[in-house]
């Protein structure tokens, strides 16, 4: 009688250092926990935003004030330094203020992108694997995703969410000195031009199709 035949790829004993080093990627496992409690605080940070400007939109000075002091702050010594005050508070809810505020949500927002990408793409790329391949809310991203491609996509979150904050910063250009916009500026063209460079590397390092 024959003996059955062995598994194309059996499950090979590993040595007890390999092991134990390749056992070591489950150290990750609390950095992406925390990560999900950090998701977490910016999920109550966003719906703490939204409360205020729901109740600034139905009269209420005291969310306006609270608002105006998160999207437009004053800073005294650069106010004094360009020979101007602080202005008033507003009593008012304004588009000024209004549209600062989303998007200071839509920031919240990209930045939870961002930990969504961190934590399931790292978790799947460095720890194990989720097998998602047959769950119909695999994220499309997900199916070809490595090392390369998680670099790339967080260079692009990063760009966006940079954008943001210039244009926040712009639309409330007159409580900023001067510095502060160049600086930002040169910051925001720094991390576009790194995301360049990054792309531009990984589609340089990516292997070429043989030619048949």
């Amino acid at each position: 009688m024959s003996s059955p035949p062995s598994p194309a790829n059996p499950t090979r004993k590993m040595r007890p250092l390999p092991a134990v080093i390749f056992s070591s990627r489950w150290l990750q496992l609390p950095l992406y926990l925390g990560l999900i409690v950090a998701q977490m605080v910016y999920v109550f940070h966003f719906w703490v935003e939204l409360v205020h400007l729901i109740e600034a939109a139905f009269g209420s000075a005291d969310a306006v004030r609270i608002i105006a002091a998160s999207v437009q702050p004053c800073d005294a010594s650069v106010a004094l330094a360009a020979d101007k005050v602080c202005a008033a508070p507003p009593t008012k809810l304004t588009e000024t203020l209004i549209m600062l505020l989303v998007l200071g949500l839509i920031d919240v927002v990209m930045i939870s992108n961002l930990l969504i990408m961190v934590i399931v793409g790292g978790y799947e790329t460095f720890v194990s694997r989720m097998d998602l391949e047959n769950h119909p809310d695999q994220p499309e991203w997900l199916s070809h995703v490595n090392a390369s491609v998680l670099k790339v996509k967080l260079a692009t979150a990063i760009i966006g969410i940079s954008s943001i904050h210039l244009l926040k910063t712009f639309i409330n250009a007159e409580q900023y000195s001067e510095k502060t916009l160049i600086a930002q500026t040169v910051i925001h063209t720094v991390f576009l031009l790194s995301a360049m460079a990054i792309a531009m590397t990984d589609r340089m390092m990516a292997p070429t199709p043989s030619a048949h």
